[in-house]
């Protein structure tokens, strides 16, 4: 959370900064949309920090976890949109050969070409974003968190927004009009495919895909150990599970096949304390004992369980 308000703080500075110097380049116009879009992913993550601490009810048995996902599908919408916006305002700049132009501002008595004060300006945002996205990194991967995740993403990024707006405004200055269009139809390329990623990740969280790391990459590691535990239990024939996100937290079915036709409602309870001891992010697990595994389940060694069992159902 400190972190995120020192994006904040840090992100009004920039925005400021661009926006007195933002001139006619459309670099810069864009790397200013950028900035202000950069607001919102740390602000919907500051909300959903307190929405989930909210308690599960009658009306929200599952509490509200997910408030993370919508916070992450806010900012993948908001930065698609922008993204496409950005696109096709550089390509008509440079279809219709509009040439920007950067005049000179007086600065304790002396004139300076503008071009300098942008080429400053974004030279000073480069290094700040990609040292706190990398400490993000770390965090969204402990707290199991793809907003604070897509932020640090974003952040880490931001080097090449400013890179390449110093290409652009240079290219004003040599007389290159076009390359200040390029850069801008670059750096909306780039908010496109962030937008794009996370809004991809986000509905596929929403719609129960199976959970997965931070970066969307693997199955979760959790989902394997929940297994291989479930296994290890002395009256366990096969385990598999189901396991959803809910946000910071995984909701997850365990299925177990066991080798007795009769389980104890207190054995299946010592199954589940043991489940949840695994990590901190297992806190919602059901245990459920049955013939042979449903659909959609994973980690099971497949040998589904004798129909002729007699396990009860419950």
């Amino acid at each position: 959370m400190r972190l995120e308000w020192l994006t904040i703080g840090f992100l009004v500075v920039t925005v400021g900064l661009v926006a007195l110097t933002v001139g006619s380049s459309q670099a810069m116009r864009a790397a200013l949309f950028e900035d202000l879009l950069s607001f919102i992913p740390p602000i919907a993550f500051l909300v959903a920090v307190r929405i989930i601490r909210i308690a599960p009810s009658e009306r929200f048995p599952y509490g509200l976890h997910r408030s993370v996902g919508v916070g992450h599908l806010v900012a993948a919408v908001a930065l698609t949109a922008m993204g496409t916006f950005l696109i096709v305002d550089s390509i008509a700049t440079l279809v219709t050969a509009e040439h920007p132009t950067v005049g000179t501002v007086v600065v304790l008595g002396h004139v300076v070409w503008l071009g300098w004060l942008m080429i400053a300006v974004m030279a000073l945002t480069i290094v700040p974003p990609v040292v706190i996205g990398r400490i993000k990194i770390r965090l969204a991967e402990r707290l199991h968190d793809k907003l604070l995740y897509a932020d640090a993403d974003m952040n880490r990024a931001d080097w090449t927004t400013a890179v390449g707006t110093i290409v652009g405004v240079a290219g004003i200055g040599l007389g290159i009009w076009w390359l200040d269009s390029a850069a801008a139809l670059l750096i909306a390329v780039g908010i496109l495919r962030d937008g794009l990623r996370n809004l991809r990740v986000a509905v596929l969280d929403l719609i129960d895909h199976r959970a997965t790391t931070v970066d969307h990459d693997q199955p979760h590691p959790l989902e394997a150990r929940l297994c291989a535990r479930m296994r290890r239990m002395p009256w366990v024939r096969d385990a598999g599970c189901r396991v959803r996100d809910q946000g910071h937290v995984l909701h997850a079915e365990v299925f177990v096949v066991p080798r007795r036709s009769r389980v104890s409602q207190r054995t299946l309870a010592r199954a589940g304390r043991a489940a949840r001891s695994l990590d901190w992010k297992l806190q919602d697990v059901v245990v459920v004992p049955v013939e042979a595994m449903p659909e959609g389940v994973t980690g099971s060694r497949g040998g589904g369980g004798d129909p002729q069992t007699g396990v009860e159902r419950s």
